[in-house]
Parts: C-alpha cells; sequence; structure tokens
C-alpha cells in the first residue's frame, strides 16, 4: 500500500480528497502524515478527522532553513512516506527533501502551466492572470517537483474553458474540481507502480 505524505498550507481540500479517497477504498494508499507550515490552518483540523498524524513545521518552529528540510526530511522518513504531495503548499523544499524523494515529489497547479506558474501565482493570483491575459481555456497541471516553482516535468494536466462571465472565484471553482481529479489519477498511478 502507497505511504503518501501531504504538504499544505491552508484549507486543505486536496488533502482531504485524496484521504478520502483512500478512506473509501478508491486508492490503493493511506495518508501517513500532513505536514504544514501554517499552525492556524484548516487543513490540521481535516487532517485530525481524519485521523491522519500532523506536523507543524515552519520557520517559526525550525528558524534556519536547513534545520526546516532536515525537519521535514526526518518527519518524511519516519511516515515511511513513498510519495510527497504538495497540495496548496506555498513554500520551496529543501535540497535534502528534494534529493531524498527525487521523482517521487508531485505538485497540483490550477493552470495549464508553463503559463501562469512562478513564485508568487498560487490561488487566486493564478485565476486573476488567466482572465487578465484574455485566455480562452485554463485548467490544473500535476507535475515532479523540482528546486524552482512549477518547473518539474508536467505528469497530467485538463482543462476547461473560460467563460465571459467569469470571474477569479467563479473559475477557481471549477478548475478546483479538475485539481483533486487530476491529484487522485496521479497518486493511483504510483500506488499501481510501488
Amino acid at each position: 500500500m502507497l505511504r503518501i505524505a501531504v504538504l499544505a498550507s491552508h484549507q486543505g481540500t486536496n488533502f482531504q480528497a485524496i484521504a478520502d479517497a483512500c478512506s473509501a477504498g478508491e486508492l490503493n494508499a493511506t495518508v501517513a502524515v500532513l505536514i504544514c507550515n501554517n499552525s492556524k490552518a484548516p487543513v490540521l483540523a481535516r487532517a485530525e478527522r481524519a485521523g491522519v498524524r500532523s506536523a507543524h513545521l515552519s520557520s517559526m518552529t525550525h528558524p534556519d532553513p536547513a534545520a526546516l528540510d532536515a525537519a521535514i526530511c526526518s518527519t518524511l522518513t519516519r511516515a515511511g512516506a513513498d510519495l510527497v504531495v504538495l497540495a496548496g503548499y506555498m513554500k520551496k523544499l529543501g535540497p535534502l527533501v528534494l534529493s531524498a524523494y527525487e521523482n517521487r515529489i508531485i505538485n497540483v497547479h490550477p493552470s495549464l502551466l508553463p503559463r501562469h506558474g512562478g513564485e508568487g501565482l498560487y490561488g487566486l493570483h493564478v485565476h486573476a492572470a488567466v482572465l487578465a491575459a484574455g485566455d480562452a481555456v485554463t485548467g490544473a497541471t500535476v507535475h515532479l517537483v523540482t528546486a524552482e516553482y512549477d518547473q518539474g516535468d508536467i505528469l497530467r494536466q485538463a482543462s476547461v474553458a473560460v467563460n465571459a462571465c467569469d470571474t477569479t472565484e467563479s473559475l477557481a471553482a471549477r478548475v478546483h474540481n479538475l485539481e483533486h481529479r487530476l491529484l487522485l489519477e496521479t497518486i493511483k498511478h504510483y500506488s499501481h507502480k510501488s
């Protein structure tokens, strides 16, 4: 059974989709640990309700970036993580984690990368950029994680049309559904390989 570690920063709807799919038997996987860099994030309560062990690891708990990298790597190792899923995680990972889990760290991004990716482009900022650019189509991307934001190899993409009446919020809602689906499809692929 694939052991998943999820890293998240805020609401945790992607975490919830993964945890629900695991408990329903839709994935041959279990969420072994949640790591969150925001001690007040609602995702921590979601993890508690799901019975998933969680850890708050951030610049508040580890001001030195190398110590934070080591703490995250140690937590992943202790959890026996086979796959690391960034689900709304707002920080770059350090070199220890990137090396230890090379090609086993995935991220979901709410655009059709390489469009509208990179530093500062997350959440509603991405959808605002899509609307400002006048794009006719947008979507979601699951990609491998590297040292640079949104630069890793693309594993899966799906698209939706941008409607003339769309707001950042309406667009975000439609793309969010794609994010859940693509994440679960990608995790299923990894679970067959494990």
